[in-house]
């Protein structure tokens, strides 16, 4: 006859779940942590959910194209799904596919072995393994804002204290204050966290920027988190046609992780797919984290951004070409509008503007929705000092729309 202890704990149940089952508590209440509780909806994606089912509202909401990804990196894809490549990859991505993004950053910084990429599911999966594999809970993050929201959440979600250095705006251009920033990071910070090209202010670092910025979190011990999805949407002249990157200034085994995204320079944000350029020492930890995340990227996916890659050089200029032109449509009509406050970005794929007189950014960009038939993201999405600006992304496939978008809010704001 079985004893009652072996009655109550069967043997297929592992010891240690066992423990678990009587130490675990009756839930409780509400369930889900507090960090999460606390975590702010989308104010973008407020503003679109006011425009839903308007087909007579002008979207540049989202920061993305409206233009289609292109034809050969499609084909890719379906080919991959016609030879049947629908199961698992390794967690760090295909082979094929970390030696094409490899080859790819070695024309554009000096050399990068193959070894140290990591595919992610996306750039925003990217930016959060990055974090998860450098934060505890009670860390301090430096972040520097206006910055895309997730950037800030991210750490919050992991229990980490978050502080914000703002960048300036002065007449329309945000700049870095150096020495603001340099005394928000001490040996207390773990991670530093910077995205530029920036989403939404356009700011771009300079490369003596970036090297003090790297000398001084040597100095305290600081990581390194660069947000470098935008660098080949970059409007000035250099010699590699991308905006500067810490890449560029650091040495392999620097506490430096850089995040990137096949979706703005390829227009593939559907698709999912980014890499992180990783210190050597951190490659073992990244795939178990990967493992834990999303497993891997999708092969077909994959195989798209080996297709990405190999026509870039036809690809993309294309693309940064159309959204100079672009850019140079909308920024000198809004510049032209009476109130409006506005420069002309080095890179990204925004035009962050403030309508004087005007307070909200959340009432007034859901207002041009309704009145004006003109969808923009509201500036306080982005951090509490960018209160009264709006970003309107340009990357319209038709300029015109820009045009006519200008149209609508030059009649609304004559309506006030």
């Amino acid at each position: 006859m079985a004893s009652a202890s072996s009655r109550r704990f069967p043997r297929a149940v592992p010891k240690c779940l066992r423990a678990a089952r009587c130490s675990a508590p009756e839930p409780q209440g509400q369930a889900m942590r507090q960090a999460i509780q606390d975590l702010e909806a989308s104010k973008i994606r407020e503003v679109a959910n006011a425009g839903l089912g308007r087909s007579d509202v002008l979207a540049f909401w989202f920061g993305e194209s409206d233009e289609v990804t292109p034809e050969v990196i499609r084909q890719a894809a379906i080919d991959s799904l016609q030879r049947g490549e629908t199961f698992y990859a390794h967690n760090l991505g295909l082979p094929e596919l970390r030696e094409a993004v490899a080859a790819y950053m070695s024309g554009l910084h000096p050399k990068i072995e193959a070894s140290r990429i990591a595919v992610t599911s996306g750039g925003v999966s990217a930016l959060m393994l990055a974090v998860q594999a450098l934060v505890d809970a009670g860390d301090e993050v430096v972040a520097i804002t206006p910055v895309w929201p997730n950037l800030t959440a991210q750490p919050a979600i992991l229990g980490a204290h978050v502080r914000c250095v703002s960048l300036v705006p002065r007449a329309g251009q945000w700049t870095l204050d150096l020495e603001a920033l340099r005394a928000a990071v001490t040996p207390a910070t773990k991670l530093l966290i910077v995205n530029a090209p920036n989403n939404p202010t356009g700011w771009t670092l300079t490369r003596a920027e970036q090297q003090a910025i790297l000398d001084h979190c040597r100095a305290t011990g600081t990581w390194i988190l660069a947000d470098e999805v935008y660098e080949r949407l970059y409007y000035e002249p250099t010699p590699n046609g991308c905006a500067p990157s810490f890449l560029d200034v650091a040495k392999t085994d620097d506490r430096l992780v850089v995040a990137h995204s096949f979706s703005k320079s390829f227009l593939m944000t559907g698709w999912r797919l980014g890499w992180l350029v990783l210190p050597p020492a951190l490659m073992d930890g990244m795939g178990k984290l990967i493992e834990f995340n999303t497993s891997c990227a999708s092969v077909f996916t994959q195989r798209a951004g080996i297709a990405a890659l190999a026509h870039g050089k036809e690809i993309t200029p294309k693309i940064v070409a159309h959204l100079k032109a672009c850019r140079d449509t909308l920024v000198p009509l809004l510049a032209d509008i009476p109130g409006v406050e506005v420069a002309s970005a080095s890179g990204g794929m925004y035009a962050f503007f403030k309508l004087e007189g005007f307070g909200d950014s959340l009432e007034v960009a859901k207002r041009l929705v309704v009145e004006a038939g003109l969808g923009v993201a509201p500036g306080n999405a982005f951090a509490p000092e960018a209160q009264g600006w709006l970003r309107w992304c340009f990357a319209s496939k038709d300029p015109g729309r820009l045009v006519e978008g200008v149209e609508r809010l030059k009649r609304w704001l004559a309506a006030q």
